[in-house]
């Protein structure tokens, strides 16, 4: 008689058996589930607020946004959890599934506090662009991001994996490819994409092939005519307003002179034109490291910059804005369709959402009888230091602006023996007294537990919060009110809407078509990925899967 496994051990040999077909690429974890996409393409649009999304929805053309809306799954009151929505902070959110509190991402930009200089949050002065010179302060690597993100546990679990990242701006590839990915982002002096040393000490076949064709310049001397007809943009606020950055007009000729220099190619960026440039590179990555052409997933993530710098000089409300939605629209559903051919329309989910939406452009908030407005941070941090002075006695207890807020001098704080929190409690009166400013948050209520949960935007500043890098005082303007006065307009703060953003996902092979209703957050979408995947949530990772539609 031939002898039968104990049931124990048999169960022992079958879970190392899954174990090895998991680390293989070969089955995910969900009991079930389909086998992983070949590809996962993660769709930025940056700066774009959900509303622009489905107010235009019936000018869309039948498969590029509407690809998530009408055939896909998308979530319709879906926000960011952080008060300081800003690129930066959002992009590096979006795949390690954690807030500013966690990643270390607290803004574009910050002071450190011991040195006082400059931070900018992808700048790394150990590393250089490649082919390319390297400015200032330029994104060069993802040092200052202090987590993982789903395509590093991808890389960790499957060595084989590419994890590729391409935007128009440094902050947007370095923090979506992390600390294992590869990151390309377009050069506004060159109009070539690079990464850095920090990835490679050379740029592969491909990229060299793309920057040789010199794409960018075929865009030389084209105009940026509108899509649709002048009656299809009633809707938005028409061009060249007073409160408008120049160049607010359309048709509009990109380039001057008799050949395409630094100025023609950052030019570009503020158009449809760098959004095409950095999907043609796409697609030259998906041709040249051969994505989605095997069983273990790959990741893409795609940041498209121009919608950003588009609704900073002339306003989300904009008849520009609207015109430049519509060319992305189409641009994706080229793109799309050039996927189902190359990776195949059964292979591949494709994500699309923002780092942040767009505050209305204040003259325009008043026009609709808003309280709205301006705040000049240089007046009010000048008002705060002096009215720090008429209370605590002569010094620059002021140092800078700082991320979301102001920080205060640590070393004449300590010099002088005042006492902190009563400092600190002056300068939140001052500061609420100035005009545009809803709440303050000092540093002693961030870090101690005296202030009630429900107080407005506390959990939402305590997610932005980090406490080696952040500010002392952090500041939260009243709703419709920006800080600064250049161009149209701007966002980074806690109201809806610059926190409601995009989330769709299409791929009928794992996920299901309908519209979501139910409040999710962008932090929720690393654990969705990383399950779609078969890989686990990265370690920081503080959201839960969406409620994606059943197949």
């Amino acid at each position: 008689m031939k002898p039968t496994a104990h049931p124990r051990f048999a169960a022992i040999l079958f879970a190392l058996f899954l174990a090895s077909l998991l680390s293989a690429g070969c089955v995910t974890t969900e009991p079930g589930a389909p086998p992983p996409p070949k590809l996962v393409v993660f769709l930025v649009l940056d700066g774009a607020p959900q509303w622009q999304v489905t107010d235009f929805r019936d000018q869309l053309a039948p498969d590029g946004l509407r690809r998530f809306l009408d055939r896909g799954a998308w979530f319709s009151n879906a926000h960011y959890g952080h008060s300081f929505t800003v690129t930066c902070a959002g992009h590096a959110v979006m795949l390690t599934g954690a807030y500013p509190h966690r990643t270390g991402i607290i803004g574009n930009e910050w002071h450190d506090r011991a040195s006082g200089q400059p931070v900018y949050c992808a700048s790394d002065a150990e590393y250089t662009y490649l082919e390319n010179k390297t400015p200032q302060l330029a994104g060069t690597s993802p040092r200052n991001l202090q987590v993982e993100t789903v395509g590093d546990v991808l890389r960790r679990t499957h060595p084989a994996a590419r994890v590729i990242a391409i935007s128009g701006k440094d902050r947007g590839a370095i923090m979506l490819g992390g600390k294992t990915g590869t990151a390309y982002m377009y050069m506004s002096a060159t109009g070539q994409f690079s990464t850095s040393t920090y990835y490679m000490k050379a740029h592969p076949a491909w990229v060299k092939e793309f920057n040789a064709a010199k794409p960018a310049e075929r865009y030389f001397k084209k105009s940026w005519t509108p899509l649709l007809p002048e009656s299809a943009y009633a809707r938005s606020v028409p061009d060249e307003q007073p409160w408008f950055a120049p160049g607010g007009k359309l048709p509009k000729l990109l380039g001057s002179g008799d050949q395409p220099g630094p100025g023609f190619y950052g030019s570009l960026l503020p158009s449809p034109f760098a959004d095409q440039l950095t999907l043609d590179f796409a697609r030259a990555a998906i041709a040249g490291e051969g994505l989605g052409q095997d069983n273990v997933t790959d990741i893409l993530s795609i940041s498209l910059s121009g919608h950003d710098y588009i609704n900073h000089g002339w306003g989300a409300e904009s008849r520009l804005s609207q015109d430049h939605l519509l060319w992305v629209d189409r641009m994706l559903e080229a793109f799309f369709q050039d996927l189902d051919r190359s990776v195949g329309r059964d292979n591949y989910v494709a994500v699309l959402t923002a780092d942040h939406g767009f505050t209305p452009a204040p003259e325009y908030s008043k026009t609709l009888r808003r309280d709205a407005g301006r705040v000049n941070l240089s007046q009010t941090m000048a008002q705060l230091n002096a009215g720090l002075v008429e209370k605590f006695g002569a010094g620059r207890w002021v140092r800078f602006w700082s991320a979301s807020g102001v920080m205060l001098d640590d070393a004449l704080i300590a010099k002088s023996g005042v006492d902190r929190r009563s400092l600190e409690a002056e300068g939140r009166r001052i500061l609420l007294g100035q005009p545009g400013i809803a709440a303050v948050f000092t540093r002693s209520d961030l870090e101690g537990s005296s202030l009630p949960a429900d107080t407005p935007y506390l959990a939402q500043v305590r997610n932005t919060f980090y406490r080696d890098l952040s500010a002392d005082l952090e500041v939260i303007l009243k709703p419709y009110w920006i800080g600064g006065t250049r161009g149209a307009s701007t966002h980074g703060s806690p109201h809806p809407y610059d926190t409601n953003v995009p989330i769709m996902f299409w791929g009928p092979g794992w996920i299901g078509a309908g519209q979501v209703d139910a409040r999710v957050e962008v932090a929720d979408i690393a654990s969705t990925l990383a399950r779609l995947i078969g890989v686990s949530a990265p370690a920081a990772s503080e959201g839960t899967p969406l409620p994606l539609p059943a197949r």
